[in-house]
């Protein structure tokens, strides 16, 4: 029987990974370390696949609770436009609030316990949902505690998550692992709108979130087989105050010449794209005259496209460098994506070229995802790759995502849906040229540049 890590097993842990312990277990040590295990392909690295598998039921039970918790809003407690916008709202603060603490928290601990601790308690958090709806006794304010606190798990997870991949499977293969890893959410995004919807009709909305629940389990349970010792955190000085390792954290994002370009990038694209994820629905039904049925064709194409790209995506990489796969791939989906907004004439027409963009853009996307997040992670060191992580997803989840959809709002009452779509294309085209003119095309591999510019974690690599 396994039971959860803790303090006395994290010592223990340490202690057998610096030389404690009888010659089988150093020899069992030795041969689940990420740097000494080598396969010809991730799919064949035992704890990879543990990790895979458990981050696939977990993305498609977090599209189930993405679709049910609105219409459990919606239809069970009648809630209105102002009670769905604090839902959004609610969602989003918790990542402002606590994303920076959870950066700091994950670079003092074991990344795998903080994420199976996480999943465990965001599986009951959902749990009660469902039973206080068996009960008659679910509220709209209860929504909104549980989904503030699932944003602050959801915050404390993705800074984890990241930072933990390149223990299990070393640095050298971030680019593979993280494009077999965006396959989950494609396949997620393809299968699990239909699912949700289907869920929600037979068993309805409150029962429907009982899947995402099991399916924390199933993550927390697959990362709690994983075999592979965990590399021990560095030691820190006891009286160093959480604020001061937020702060280096924010020093290095500030300061860092790969780093800043992507920070800064990330803000109005996210702000831009933002108008999109407020707007597109509306834009295709209203403006285009799409029925649901095709609206869901053209959404479903972006997921099928996620999934081909994740495929193509380590193969781009490697063939033109991780850089320029990243730039190049932004520029071209840019590019394409421009058809959205010009999209007119009869339904066939409009469908196509809103079609277009979401099949191939959304491939194109999802491999400039993939050479980002292991450009990070190949740069970054591992005692502040969770602040790094963490930064960076309050600049872009808790910053400028709500700030962008607030103004488009605004904007599309000035001006309508198919305006504001245009000019959320063209900020976000306009974004890439904080990369253009960045060092990040010469980058072919993010090794090469950190051999050619060490880190030590505050002025190496970093903007004078």
């Amino acid at each position: 029987m396994h039971a959860l890590p803790s303090h006395a097993d994290e010592g223990r842990a340490h202690g057998e990974e610096e030389g404690a312990g009888s010659p089988l277990e150093r020899a069992s040590a030795r041969r689940y370390s990420p740097t000494v295990v080598q396969t010809r392909s991730l799919w064949q690295h035992e704890d990879f696949r543990k990790l895979w598998i458990g981050q696939t039921v977990s993305e498609l039970g977090s599209v189930v609770t993405r679709t049910a918790v609105p219409l459990v809003a919606l239809l069970v407690l009648g809630a209105g436009p102002w009670e769905l916008a604090v839902l959004v709202i609610v969602t989003s603060l918790g990542v402002l609030l606590v994303g920076l603490i959870a950066g700091a928290w994950v670079d003092r601990l074991r990344r795998r316990p903080l994420l199976i601790w996480d999943d465990l308690i965001r599986a009951l958090l959902l749990l009660s949902i469902p039973g206080a709806y068996a009960l008659g006794a679910l509220r709209i304010e209860q929504l909104y505690v549980v989904m503030f606190i699932e944003a602050c798990l959801g915050a404390l997870f993705d800074a984890a998550y990241p930072a933990y991949v390149p223990t299990l499977i070393g640095r050298d293969r971030l680019v593979e692992g993280n494009s077999r890893l965006a396959t989950s959410s494609s396949i997620a995004e393809i299968g699990g709108p239909g699912f949700a919807g289907a869920l929600v009709q037979i068993v309805s909305a409150p029962f429907a979130i009982l899947v995402d629940a099991v399916s924390f389990v199933v993550s927390a349970v697959s990362l709690l087989l994983i075999r592979a010792p965990e590399p021990p955190r560095p030691p820190r000085e006891t009286t160093t105050r959480i604020v001061h390792e937020i702060g280096e954290g924010l020093r290095i994002v500030r300061r860092h010449a790969i780093i800043f370009p992507l920070a800064a990038r990330s803000v109005p694209a996210h702000v831009f794209g933002a108008f999109y994820g407020v707007l597109y629905s509306i834009y295709l039904l209203r403006e285009l005259h799409l029925d649901p049925f095709l609206l869901g064709i053209v959404i479903s194409a972006g997921g099928v496209g996620s999934l081909v790209g994740s495929l193509f995506a380590s193969r781009v990489v490697n063939r033109v460098g991780i850089g320029r796969a990243l730039v190049g791939t932004a520029i071209a989906a840019s590019m394409l994506g421009v058809l959205t907004p010009l999209a007119q004439g009869p339904v066939a027409l409009a469908t196509l070229m809103v079609f277009l963009p979401q099949l191939i853009g959304d491939g194109l996307q999802t491999i400039e995802g993939v050479a980002e997040r292991s450009l990070i992670q190949g740069v970054i060191p591992d005692r502040v790759l969770g602040r790094v992580n963490a930064t960076l997803d309050v600049v872009a989840h808790g910053l400028a995502y709500p700030l962008g959809a607030l103004v488009a709002a605004f904007v599309a009452e000035q001006i309508g849906a198919r305006g504001a779509i245009a000019i959320g294309w063209a900020g976000m085209a306009l974004s890439i040229l904080l990369l253009v003119f960045s060092p990040i095309p010469g980058v072919r591999a993010a090794s090469d540049y950190v051999t050619a510019n060490p880190i030590d974690g505050s002025r190496t690599g970093a903007i004078p």
